[in-house]
């Protein structure tokens, strides 16, 4: 054995901590210590001479994880076997797409959080009816930086029947099971080629789709063909996608085909066995042409400006209006330093947040626009920090207008931290939304070179800054503005009333994601800061009440990061399924699209988010109306939300094979199979749906 497995072999020892579990027969197991929940699923009465589906189900405390068929570097899958009855038996694990799990210097394939292993239970016509114990052993591995094996006995109590149909499944499991079976990958159909080569250092893996595609990750079938923990490197064609792969050191030939699992843009994945062919080398990045790339940073500008329109960025307007107005009575080259430090700050944070971005994608991640609302610890401490703004303004207390405006009657130092971190501000509250241009130009943004994906999102920022650094940098308009008088404070006021309905909205998406509970927290959070801006306006500008209200308002911070954290959980796939489905909405997977273009039925899918404000509007004005909601009726479409208010691969995944990173993005399939998909804009109307629909060919 090579130094390199034995070092392999070694760090994975080292890793694994011998314990013991032994449990009584049950259908779940709680395995305190072991770091998971285990399940199985399956309906409670079978029927003789049918196949019934079921599932075993693993949920693992945060940070994690267990494996793949092929578990990569070090670890082992689930097994598991059983002692049933004459004419009663099950079928093998079936493994769902894993992800790639860097650990150390190695990687593992596997699943974090929570897992369904679908497996089929079959009963012959010779099956006795009437009771039956399915009894099963089941073995794991459970690893995060040490590994724990783990065993437990569960047991199923069924019912055999004569005759009918398996039933027994609450909407829950009903849910689990139907998500974990739609998620396994598929034999590659007929119309999709594979073929790889071998290159002195790895292969060249082409998976041709007939279509380009975004995105590839390879899972290898066999051990110690590729390098686990290099990065693969995808790379669009026409037809399809190059992945080029790096060899395992310890590779002494080349195989004749390479077996595995490939997961594409869109949540798609297939079986693979490719076999030895010549694949032509490509480009390592996708370029674009300067016209190309000259028309979508102009798309980016103009998406900016009118990104100041969108719902999220209005309280930032109130309040660079109201900073407008109160600087109006300063020098000229004040007012335009002011400008200049406002755009820099709307610049650094679009420049902090690509590169995140793009740091997070080379490592792995999929992410896209708006992706920090995704975290209910953001949401949580966005409101907080609103809230405690909004108190200021509204009079509570005094922090001085160097927070959010020009400066005021404050210190010139002060007056640009201001101006400079309401630009910060402002790209933040953007990025829930997504302007008119700038979906595509997002979307090629994320897909090109760094150089290219920075021009466009500092244009996107120009674009942002511009009214307000236009009014700064012409003399003459600023002079229109009112003098400043007692009447500022009233506006000032005023300009609380936005911020505020901005925290009743970010209350609202706590509630979507993290129940009654998260808001529960956050509200405990909010009622913190006002007592530490009580604090602040009962004894202002005195040196023992501030530092008691600093100590209040870390307490908030570290309550509310905490509160969400641990004290709350996320509201479960099943609930938000169950809720689509009573809307007339069923919830988003590839397959479900697929199914129905395949049936013939024409496909409408809205990815959405409750964190996305245009989504909320789109939906009221648009997508929710009598005639909107007719005309779906007639054409006979399928109404399919893909919700991205937490994070999920597949739909990242299909948002980038649209050209899109972000939400709101609406989609009109045609039920013609292999015709591509309408995208309609991000600001819908009546108008604009009903048009789409017209355009379907008549059934």
């Amino acid at each position: 054995m090579s130094k390199r497995w034995n070092a392999r072999a070694g760090f994975f020892l080292a890793m694994i901590v011998i314990l013991a579990a032994h449990f009584a027969l049950a259908e779940t197991v709680g395995t305190d210590g072991l770091h998971l929940r285990a399940e199985l699923i399956a309906p409670s009465t079978l029927v003789r001479g049918q196949a019934a589906q079921a599932g075993l189900h693993f949920k693992l405390e945060p940070g994690w994880h267990v494996y793949w068929q092929n578990a990569g570097d070090a670890g082992e899958p689930p097994r598991m076997s059983w002692k049933m009855p004459q004419g009663v038996a099950a079928d093998a694990l079936e493994f769902p797409p894993p992800t790639r799990l860097p650990l150390g210097p190695l990687m593992d394939f596997g699943y974090e959080r929570e897992v369904v292993f679908p497996f089929a239970v079959h009963v012959t016509s010779e099956a006795k009816t009437g009771s039956a114990t399915l009894a099963a052993h089941v073995n794991w591995l459970v690893c995060r930086e040490v590994c724990l094996p783990g065993h437990a006995d569960l047991q199923l109590n069924e019912t055999i029947a004569a005759a009918g149909s398996a039933s027994g499944l609450s909407a829950e499991e009903n849910a689990l099971l139907t998500s974990a079976v739609d998620s396994l990958p598929k034999a590659a159909p007929a119309s999709v080629q594979t073929k790889f080569q071998a290159t002195p250092t790895g292969f060249r893996l082409a998976i041709l789709t007939g279509s380009r595609e975004s995105s590839a990750v390879f899972f290898p079938e066999q051990k110690g063909v590729i390098e686990n923990a290099a990065a693969q490197q995808a790379n669009a064609v026409a037809d399809g996608v190059v992945l080029t792969l790096k060899k395992d050191s310890t590779l002494t030939a080349n195989p004749a085909t390479l077996d595995g699992l490939v997961e594409l843009s869109g949540g798609r994945s297939y079986r693979i066995t490719a076999a030895s062919g010549v694949v032509a080398e490509v480009a390592s990045r996708k370029s674009a042409g300067f016209g190309m790339l000259a028309q979508q940073t102009g798309l980016a500008f103009l998406g900016g400006m009118i990104l100041n329109l969108m719902p999220c960025v209005f309280p930032v307007l109130f309040l660079k209006g109201l900073a407008l107005v109160n600087s109006a009575g300063e020098e000229r080259v004040q007012i335009r330093r002011h400008g200049m430090v406002y755009t820099l700050g709307i610049l650094v944070s679009f420049w902090i947040l690509v590169a995140m971005l793009l740091g997070l994608r080379a490592a792995g991640a999929t992410l896209g626009w708006g992706f920090q609302f995704q975290s209910p610890i953001f949401v949580a401490l966005m409101a907080a920090l609103l809230f405690f703004l909004g108190l200021s303004l509204a009079g509570q207390f005094e922090i001085g207008l160097s927070l959010t405006s020009a400066g005021g009657s404050l210190a010139q130092k002060q007056g640009y931290s201001g101006s400079f971190f309401t630009g910060v501000l402002a790209v933040i509250v953007a990025t829930p939304c997504t302007a008119p241009l700038m979906g595509a130009a997002i979307g090629f943004a994320l897909a090109q070179s760094a150089a290219a994906s920075f021009a466009i999102f500092s244009a996107l920022g120009l674009g942002l800054a511009a009214p307000y650094l236009l009014l700064t940098l012409q003399p003459a308009w600023t002079g229109l503005l009112p003098r400043p008088g007692a009447w500022m404070d009233v506006l000032k006021q005023a300009t609380a009333v936005p911020i505020f309905a901005t925290v009743i909205w970010l209350v609202w998406v706590m509630a979507q994601t993290r129940g009654a509970t998260g808001v529960a927290v956050l509200l405990a959070t909010l009622l913190l800061l006002a007592i530490a801006g009580w604090v602040l306006g009962r004894w202002p500008a005195r040196r023992i009440p501030s530092l008691v209200a600093m100590v209040i308002l870390l307490l908030a911070i570290g309550f509310c990061a905490y509160g969400v954290n641990t004290l709350t959980a996320p509201i479960t796939a099943s609930s938000a399924a169950t809720s689509a489905t009573e809307s007339g909405w069923q919830p988003w997977s590839q397959s479900a699209v697929d199914r129905a273009r395949a049936a013939g039925q024409p496909v409408f899918v809205d990815f959405t988010a409750s964190w996305c404000l245009s989504c909320q509007v789109n939906e009221r004005v648009a997508l929710r109306t009598a005639g909107v909601q007719k005309a779906f009726a007639e054409k006979h479409v399928v109404l399919l939300k893909a919700d991205w208010t937490t994070h999920d691969d597949g739909i990242t995944h299909a948002l980038a094979a649209l050209g899109r990173s972000g939400v709101p993005t609406y989609v009109l399939y045609s039920p013609t199979a292999g015709s591509a998909g309408t995208v309609l804009p991000e600001v819908l109307t009546p108008g604009i749906v009903l048009d789409a629909l017209k355009a379907l060919p008549s059934r």
